[in-house]
C-alpha cells in the first residue's frame, strides 16, 4: 500500500539493468505472483509497489548538424523490489497496487507526448532532461497524491474515483501507450 518509484535515466537506449522487470502491458495486470520482495516488517504497509519510467535517447550528428534522433520510454515494475504482506493482502490492495503502476503509465505516456513536440536542435538534450525532471516529480506528486487520498486503498469511494480518473487519463494519451 506504498510505492516506490524508480526513475532511471540512460543515455544509450541499449542499457539494460540487471534487475528482473515487468513492462506495462494494458493487456496483462499484476498478480500476488509478481511481488517477489522481502517485505519491510518495519512498515506499517501490507503491499509495496515499484515502478519508474525508463529513458533513453540517442543523438547523431554530421557536422553541427542532427542527423538522427531517436528516444526510448518505457513504464517497469521490479518485482524484487515490490513485495506484501501474504496474511493482509486481498484483491483490493492488488487493484490499488495495479494503479500505482498504471499512474507510472500515464507519466510516460505524458513525457513521450512531451518528447514528440521538442523541436530538435542542438539544445535537445538539455530539452529531454528538463523534460525528464520535471516527469519525475510530477509522478510522484501524483503518486502521493493517490495513496493520501485513497487512505491507501482503505476509502473505497476515493479508490473508485481515482480508478476511474485514471482510465480517463490512459485513454486521453493512448496513442503514446507502451508499445
Amino acid at each position: 500500500m506504498k510505492y516506490l518509484l524508480i526513475l532511471l535515466f540512460t543515455f544509450l537506449v541499449s542499457s539494460e539493468s540487471d534487475d528482473e522487470t515487468v513492462t506495462w502491458d494494458a493487456s496483462k495486470k499484476l498478480t500476488w505472483a509478481d511481488f517477489k520482495g522481502s517485505p519491510d516488517l518495519e512498515s506499517d504497509a501490507v503491499a509495496l509497489t515499484a515502478s519508474g519510467i525508463t529513458f533513453g535517447y540517442s543523438v547523431k550528428t554530421s557536422g553541427d548538424r542532427i542527423a538522427q534522433f531517436s528516444t526510448t520510454v518505457e513504464t517497469h515494475f521490479y518485482p524484487n523490489k515490490s513485495w506484501y504482506l501474504k496474511a493482509k493482502s486481498n484483491e483490493h490492495i492488488l487493484s490499488h497496487e495495479q494503479l500505482h503502476f498504471d499512474i507510472t503509465e500515464l507519466y510516460a505516456r505524458m513525457f513521450r507526448e512531451q518528447i514528440s513536440k521538442i523541436e530538435v536542435n542542438q539544445n535537445v538534450k538539455k530539452q529531454l532532461n528538463r523534460l525528464h525532471d520535471l516527469i519525475n516529480v510530477a509522478v510522484s506528486e501524483t503518486q502521493k497524491k493517490y495513496d493520501k487520498e485513497t487512505q491507501h486503498s482503505i476509502n473505497a469511494v476515493k479508490q473508485r474515483e481515482w480508478n476511474n480518473f485514471i482510465e480517463k487519463e490512459l485513454d486521453k494519451y493512448d496513442q503514446f501507450k507502451s508499445q
